[in-house]
């Protein structure tokens, strides 16, 4: 799935590198490479990649990711292609929002 973008500066996932604790998990579940570790922790290399699914932060077990999961491009794209509309995410109140 690496190389799939969906919507510029629109997701909300953040990363705190000080709680990383290095253990590849963000690496090893995101299926669109958003992130890397250097130096013992993750950074984030590609945040527009990121389609909000949340694995990441599902198993971020010391917490250091956080994303609405969900609301985002994914979800967007998703009911965009089953309505026939132009995809939103509905956040409209979010400086971030697509839509």
């Amino acid at each position: 799935m690496v190389g799939l973008r969906y919507l510029s500066n629109v997701v909300s996932l953040e990363l705190d590198r000080s709680k990383c604790n290095g253990c590849r998990k963000c690496v090893e579940v995101c299926p669109h490479a958003v992130y890397v570790i250097e130096e013992k922790r993750a950074i984030i290399v590609d945040r527009d990649a990121c389609m909000e699914c949340g694995a990441c932060a599902q198993n971020c077990e010391p917490g250091a990711i956080t994303v609405r999961s969900g609301v985002g491009c994914a979800a967007a794209f998703i009911y965009s292609a089953l309505t026939g509309t132009e995809p939103c995410c509905g956040d409209s109140g979010s400086p971030t929002c697509c839509g």
